[in-house]
């Protein structure tokens, strides 16, 4: 069939709009339409290097309505509610014990852009192929193929055009604080960075009734957020005594600190304004090597990474959206919406820190 995507062509180019022809679904795969999708920062890996073959549709946090199932699934059906989240095999040993996002053919599924086996279901209009399975979905297109797997199925009285981030930003940071690490009550939190991953772990940890949650971030209007979604004290990341100021009131420290930024100053800071035992958890990648001192893991302190907040996501994706609708995870106060096309002003936008979690709404709602 003939889709309309967001193709990135070389990693230097601003996306472009095109027409291309995807294939019908093939065997356990499902043809979404889409509604809406989140943008993150993910997705503009490909621009720093990350080996994708090009042409490429990014975009992995997709909610949409099931048009047509391939041979072989049987829980999902043509007009089922959707939410895409990461792929899996589902039969390696990681799958089957629970660990979806340590399957083996992680990086295969997800970060190349084809599938599993490097085929991809997508072709421009002089025939090129495209890879197309970003995540599995590569949802920036107003038609998408998936696994059945990497789908969660929602609510049909459910907004679907907000749901999307659930995916991955909103899985990621809920799901550190809980599910990989998780608090409880009068547990003590420091975050580094309020963006979606950030504010998804605030948010969680107060509603799971956690005493102490101090966020760390450069831009005054997400320390304010921050504060609103349950934060006890914010503190300017900018400061040169950072560090000390996270610490101030805290005694011999936080039990978790969670790095959103991927900079390897702010994960020291992170690793030494924990008590001992804490764990220091990392979310997201940077470019610069991590340096640490043996004493920085003194007393039995933790460092560690984390991948999809460790979720399962047909478990956790559901158990999110309870929160939410008990008003106990407020994530749309997150979202900013633009049109499919409006795809570099999303970037433009994520890049300057000026939008927390755009989203992208497609035509037909």
């Amino acid at each position: 069939m003939r889709i309309e995507a967001a193709v990135l062509r070389k990693p230097d180019q601003p996306f472009e709009m095109a027409h291309l022809e995807l294939d019908e679904p093939g065997f356990g795969e499902v043809l979404v339409r889409a509604v809406a999708s989140g943008v993150c920062h993910t997705d503009f890996l490909p621009r720093k290097g990350l080996p994708v073959t090009m042409p490429l549709v990014v975009g992995h946090e997709g909610a949409g309505v099931v048009e047509a199932v391939g041979p072989g699934v049987t829980g999902l059906a043509p007009g089922d509610h959707v939410v895409a989240s990461f792929d899996s095999c589902g039969r390696c040993p990681a799958c089957l014990s629970g660990r979806p996002n340590a399957c083996t053919g992680f990086h295969a599924r997800n970060l190349t852009g084809r599938r599993a086996d490097g085929s991809t279901g997508a072709r421009d209009a002089d025939g090129t192929a495209v890879s197309a399975r970003w995540f599995g979905q590569s949802c920036f297109a107003d038609h998408w193929l998936a696994t059945e797997r990497n789908l969660v199925p929602v609510g049909k009285d459910l907004p679907l055009d907000k749901l999307g981030p659930f995916g991955c930003g909103l899985q990621t940071g809920a799901g550190a604080v809980l599910v990989a690490v998780p608090v409880g009550p009068g547990a003590s939190l420091a975050v580094y960075g309020a963006g979606t991953l950030g504010l998804a772990a605030v948010m969680a940890a107060r509603a799971a009734g956690a005493a102490d949650i101090t966020v760390v971030d450069l831009h005054p209007a997400r320390r304010q957020l921050a504060l609103e979604l349950g934060a006890t004290r914010a503190v300017d990341g900018a400061d040169p005594d950072v560090t000390e100021r996270v610490r101030d009131g805290r005694g011999e420290g936080y039990d978790l600190a969670l790095d959103t930024t991927g900079r390897s100053s702010v994960v020291r800071s992170a690793l030494a304004v924990l008590r001992p035992r804490g764990t220091c958890a990392l979310v997201a990648t940077g470019g610069d090597d991590l340096v640490i001192p043996p004493r920085a893991l003194t007393a039995g302190r933790t460092l560690t990474y984390l991948l999809e907040g460790d979720a399962v996501p047909q478990v956790f994706i559901p158990r999110l959206i309870r929160l939410w609708q008990d008003g106990r995870f407020p994530f749309e106060r997150l979202l900013t919406t633009y049109p499919l096309a409006g795809i570099n002003d999303a970037e433009r936008d994520t890049t300057a820190g000026t939008v927390v979690k755009p989203v992208l709404v497609h035509r037909g709602l």
